[in-house]
C-alpha cells in the first residue's frame, strides 16, 4: 500500500467552473480541474504523490488517514431550540425516536446517495 491510498480522492463536476475538479478532503482542497474525469483522477493522484514527497523531504507530519477512517455512527449536531422541539414533536407524531425520524429525513433528501 502507498502512502496515497490513505487518502480519499474526489473527481466531482463543477457546474461553477463547469468542469471536473479534483481534491483530497483533510488535505488539499480543489488542486485540480479539466474536462476528461479519468485524467483528473490521475492528476490529483500525481499531486497527491508529489505533496507526500514534500512533506516527507521537510520532515512535516502527513495529515491523518481519511480512507480507513471509521466512523461510529453518532455526532453531535447544534441547532436551534425550537428546531430541536419541531423535531422532537414531528418525530412523536410519526411514532418514531428523533434519531429515526432525522435520519430518515436524511436519506429521503437523497443525501445518502450523494456522498457515497
Amino acid at each position: 500500500m502507498k502512502a496515497s491510498d490513505k487518502y480519499i480522492k474526489i473527481v466531482e463536476w463543477s457546474n461553477e467552473d463547469n468542469c471536473y475538479v479534483g481534491s483530497i478532503p483533510g488535505f488539499l482542497g480543489s488542486c485540480c480541474h479539466g474536462d476528461d474525469e479519468q485524467e483528473v483522477y490521475r492528476q490529483l493522484g500525481v499531486i497527491l504523490e508529489e505533496w507526500i514527497e514534500i512533506h516527507e523531504s521537510d520532515g512535516t507530519v502527513l495529515p491523518s488517514s481519511t480512507a480507513d477512517k471509521e466512523y461510529s455512527g453518532k455526532f453531535v449536531l447544534r441547532i436551534d431550540r425550537d428546531m430541536h422541539k419541531l423535531l422532537a414533536i414531528k418525530a412523536m407524531q410519526v411514532d418514531m425516536s428523533l434519531n429515526q425520524f432525522c435520519e430518515k429525513i436524511i436519506k429521503n433528501s437523497g443525501l445518502d446517495k450523494k456522498a457515497a
